[in-house]
């Protein structure tokens, strides 16, 4: 059962801030101020739909392989390099046997770029690919085709750099050690603490995160509204070189 808004105990407010730390920009004064916190990332999306594609755009037969067969949407994140924070999401939806390119935006991955063997604290993003099951945020939900949890327990702290306030605005879970069907914030990590955790999709602060994948609000309501658990959305990231194996 989802409940929000709740009051935490002592505990419960630690294990958040933690998740919070793994997740996002951190208090290392590390964010750039390049882009506006809630416009996040460059901003414009690109909406012209391409051609069919029989499958989906550099994307190798390794991760290809374990993209679900009932998988109708792939949030493809495209890395620049390995040890490259700059990124570019684009949404995939199937239609009959091919896949259509719906929109794409300028984003940001871990600010030291890409990992097969994530760590806590790595500031990596794992590269692999990974259900779409839940979401968030401080804000209300603007209608979220997935369940969505408001809570104020996902606000930044404020001894985070001001461009990072807003990072958790708005929140999709990528399913990376955590369990499905559960608010982004729970704190559970089936692989143990030492994989790390907290991988989202959320708002753009202009620079690397610490191993989350970032892009503008107007990208993140545009997912949050399109994803559908009926077409089980997936999220296929890494870097380029990566994605091609």
């Amino acid at each position: 059962m989802r409940i929000a808004g709740v009051v935490r105990t002592a505990a419960a407010a630690v294990a958040c801030s933690a998740v919070l730390a793994s997740c996002g920009g951190s208090g290392d004064g590390g964010g750039g101020a390049a882009h506006s916190p809630q416009g996040g990332g460059g901003g414009r999306a690109a909406a012209q739909p391409t051609t069919d594609l029989k499958r989906i755009p550099d994307v190798g037969d390794r991760l290809r392989a374990r993209i679900p067969r009932n998988a109708r949407q792939v949030v493809a994140v495209y890395g620049a390099g390995e040890n490259s924070a700059a990124s570019t999401v684009v949404l995939y939806t199937k239609q009959g046997d091919t896949w259509k390119k719906e929109r794409s935006w300028p984003a940001h991955n871990g600010k030291k770029g890409w990992t097969r063997d994530h760590r806590e604290n790595d500031k990596r993003s794992p590269v692999g690919v990974f259900t779409l099951t839940d979401a968030g945020g401080v804000l209300a939900d603007p209608g979220s085709g997935l369940p969505y949890t408001r809570t104020a327990s996902l606000q930044a702290p404020h001894y985070w750099p001001r461009t990072h306030w807003h990072d958790f605005d708005y929140v999709i879970a990528i399913d990376y050690n955590r369990v499905p069907g559960t608010p982004p914030n729970d704190p559970t990590r089936p692989q143990g603490q030492a994989k790390g955790g907290s991988i989202w999709l959320h708002m753009d602060h202009g620079s690397g995160t610490s191993g989350c994948v970032s892009l503008s609000r107007s990208g993140m309501r545009h997912l949050l509204r399109t994803l559908d658990p009926k077409q089980h959305p997936v999220v296929v990231m890494g870097d380029r070189a990566a994605l091609k194996v």
